[in-house]
């Protein structure tokens, strides 16, 4: 089946759950927060996806989608690799971590 290229949609939760065509880059968040660097610098070209990206970590990280890991992110590449459930405590700065043990 094929999906719908949605112009303009910037959340990453609205894009699963309407299934539009994306590239997934949630491997890029799961390496972004293990990597542990104090500053990230993310400079792309305009519509090159940096808001769908920031929302990509708010989904991961923020308490107001825990319990939904599997919904959000399963079969993604984050998923693939961290399949626990989001907001989990994290020992590193106490904030919730799908890859904490």
């Amino acid at each position: 089946m094929a999906r719908t290229i949605s112009i303009g949609a910037q959340g990453y939760e609205d894009m699963r759950a309407n299934g539009y065509f994306y590239v997934d880059k949630t491997g890029f968040v799961r390496d972004w927060w293990l990597a542990g660097d104090q500053v990230t610098l993310v400079c792309r070209p305009r519509r090159f996806g940096k808001t769908l990206n920031l929302d990509t970590v708010r989904c991961f990280l923020s308490p107001e989608y825990a319990g939904r890991g599997e919904a959000l992110f399963g079969g993604s590449t984050s998923g693939r690799a961290a399949p626990r459930p989001i907001a989990r405590p994290c020992g590193r700065c106490r904030a919730p971590c799908p890859w904490w043990p």
